[in-house]
């Protein structure tokens, strides 16, 4: 172990008070130990900038940072704040806010980017690492892209060779990012009433570079002064990335490495294995952890591994990438966000595998005090401590790359020390769902749509839905608000879709089996996840997945009963333990498409009053959906079930409807 020097009069955080999660505290309490500092102890020493946490600091130009605190009793009359160009706190919340959003859009869609290059090199048949593993998704989603999968001969219609429509596909979807004229096609897919408030608002996204690029150059010094118009072009990213980079990402990673279908696997830092080859996947990107997944699976590296003293590989995944890997191969999910450190912290762990998105560059100064080898591999993600190894994955060499990466892990085992420590703690979880998957479990196959999900909301049996997501964040106790807002609607017969960090914090309290319906559930939605053995959480993938939540919604206005709009449904989103500017660019795409979204925590608006209200108040008027804001997880999770139930009024299911055993005569008569 590395030599470690600390500041002996540095304040540390209690482990009980920084997580729920009993195997954290117990890394947390072995890092004091060792003198070693992570994100919790860095939380205790550091407070938050008081003025930027509220929006009003504005640094866009060399004659700031322009701050223009909130005066502690508020705005009595007038807002007389500006900074030195007479930008006012509205003005500058507004621009801080939108470049929050362009800063996660750029992130996704940057992602889907990526993964779009490595599907037309597919379909160019340049790489023999990858190949097309769900044709029919490929199918479902080339007529969103205005692509033929049929063709007229002599009169007769036939269907398209595979390989041409996925030519044209990957081409049409790299056109997406930064094609010239037209608008984003897969805005399309949104109801039509949506797709009609978009373009009567002027927010039809053209292409998702340029409503990036058009941000930052709004929000450059002495462009757009305006909220109400500065917000125009904050929404029109926030579409593009949701209903554009995100949700081609995971479009084209279900038609390359599979559409996702429910499938165990288990979850918290109790997966790693003392005799074992330990490789931790971290990130977001799939691309190179499905080779390293294939690659870990040989025969001769299995060998390899059991040559060095190994009884095996132990792969396992941190945040998004373990997001990836569980909902498509069962790959256990070492723990979420915050707990990166930590895996490194057992001593257990070989080698770290990062890509992109939410790394700590710390992880590189703990695995330092530790044998573990950190490896970086994205061109556009390094880090400045020599230690860190760099090996840049190119899909054209896809499987020679991940081999090399592996093979560090497996000839790192023997460089370990005798003192380990793995939490002896982890849960069962099934993942792996998603719009294909939630139609055949609640809607079935006789059907093909969604409804008898439709069905048991319009009945009561299933309150409504609601979508909670995000990541951690290190300034509230780990995992709490994530659990105690989706225990509180499921309890409340409220049916959640979960994805990223929260998916990972309800797979390690066992949320997402279906044996945690009839301990946690109100009786409504216990019946119906016992009756269609599904958990009552779902499992929807990674946080570019959200896309899938936005398509689910879709599909259960299609099926008819609950309105003619996605701000027509009982439904809310969440986000109680929000970091990243993703979760402001997710946050707004959801609230664009007319969903209610609560955030935990706290908002960077607070600071411009007029603006925060805008935000929370008036744009429902436009959009149908709102944002909201409530730290305390049971008055978070209590505020969507007041806007699911007011939506069921108005839609006029909010009283139960007697049940009535009718033999064939009144059937009959009915049909009559």
């Amino acid at each position: 172990m590395a030599e470690v020097t600390k500041d002996k009069g540095a304040k540390l955080a209690d482990p009980v008070a920084s997580s729920i999660d009993v195997g954290t505290q117990e890394m947390i309490a072995r890092a004091q130990k060792l003198g070693i500092d992570t994100v919790f102890d860095r939380a205790a020493q550091m407070k938050p900038c008081a003025i930027g946490i509220q929006g009003i600091c504005c640094k866009n130009c060399a004659m700031g940072p322009c701050r223009l605190p909130l005066p502690k009793g508020g705005i009595e009359g007038k807002d007389t704040r500006k900074g030195l160009c007479g930008a006012t706190a509205n003005t500058i919340a507004a621009r801080n806010f939108i470049r929050m959003i362009a800063g996660g859009a750029s992130a996704h869609s940057d992602h889907g980017r990526g993964v779009a290059e490595v599907f037309l090199s597919v379909a160019r048949k340049e790489t023999d690492a990858y190949k097309i593993k769900d044709p029919n998704k490929l199918l479902q989603i080339a007529p969103f892209l205005e692509v033929a999968v049929t063709v007229e001969e002599d009169g007769e219609v036939k269907d398209r060779d595979i390989d041409e429509i996925a030519l044209e596909v990957a081409e049409k979807a790299m056109a997406e990012w930064g094609k010239p004229h037209g608008n984003l096609l897969y805005a399309k897919r949104a109801p039509a009433p949506l797709y009609e408030k978009w373009k009567k608002y002027g927010v039809v996204p053209r292409n998702i570079d340029r409503e990036i690029v058009e941000i930052m150059h709004r929000t450059h010094m002495g462009v757009d002064q305006d909220y109400k118009n500065l917000m125009k072009q904050g929404t029109r990213a926030a579409i593009a990335d949701g209903w554009g980079g995100s949700m081609l990402a995971t479009d084209l990673q279900d038609v390359l490495f599979g559409t996702p279908y429910p499938l165990q696997a288990e979850a918290n830092l109790g997966v790693m294995k003392e005799d074992h080859v330990n490789i931790i996947v971290h990130g977001h990107e799939p691309i190179l952890s499905e080779m390293i997944v294939a690659t870990c699976q040989k025969p001769e590296i299995i060998e390899y591994a059991k040559s060095k003293g190994a009884k095996g590989i132990q792969l396992a995944g941190i945040c998004c990438t373990a997001n990836e890997l569980f909902q498509r191969h069962g790959v256990p999910q070492a723990g979420t966000y915050l707990q990166q450190e930590m895996a490194i912290i057992t001593g257990a762990c070989d080698a770290m595998v990062v890509d992109i998105q939410c790394i700590f560059q710390n992880v590189a100064n703990v695995a330092e005090c530790f044998h573990t080898k950190l490896i970086t591999t994205h061109p556009i993600a390094k880090m400045e401590q020599d230690s860190v190894i760099h090996i840049e994955f190119d899909e054209h060499h896809a499987l020679e790359d991940a081999e090399k990466i592996v093979r560090i892990g497996i000839d790192n085992f023997q460089n370990r020390g005798a003192d380990v420590m793995i939490p002896q703690y982890k849960a069962s979880a099934i993942g792996g769902f998603g719009v294909e998957s939630i139609q055949y479990h609640l809607g079935g196959t006789f059907r093909g749509s969604y409804y008898t999900l439709n069905d048991n909301i319009i009945n009561g049996r299933i309150r409504g839905i609601a979508g909670v997501v995000g990541c951690n964040n290190a300034r509230t106790r780990h995992n709490e608000a994530h659990i105690q807002v989706v225990k509180e609607l499921i309890k409340n017969d409220v049916i959640v879709l979960t994805t990223g960090c929260n998916g990972i914090a309800c797979a390690m309290e066992g949320l997402l089996t279906p044996e945690a319906a009839a301990v946690h559930c109100g009786p409504g939605l216990a019946e119906v996840c016992e009756t269609v053995g599904i958990p009552p959480v779902l499992h929807l993938g990674s946080c570019v997945d959200n896309s899938r939540i936005l398509l689910a919604a879709t599909e259960v206005v299609k099926a008819g009963g609950l309105g003619k709009d996605i701000c027509d449904l009982p439904a809310a989103g969440s986000a109680p333990e929000w970091m990243s500017e993703k979760a402001i660019s997710i946050g707004h795409y959801f609230v664009a498409s007319g969903v209610y979204t609560v955030f935990g925590l706290h908002l960077p608006t607070s600071g411009a009053p007029v603006f925060h209200d805008y935000i929370s108040k008036e744009l429902e008027k436009m959009y149908g959906g709102k944002w909201d804001l409530e730290a305390d997880p049971i008055k978070h999770a209590h505020l969507m079930i007041a806007h699911i139930d007011r939506k069921r009024k108005e839609l006029g299911i909010d009283k139960a409807r007697e049940r009535v055993l009718m033999d064939m005569a009144d059937r009959q008569a009915l049909e009559g």
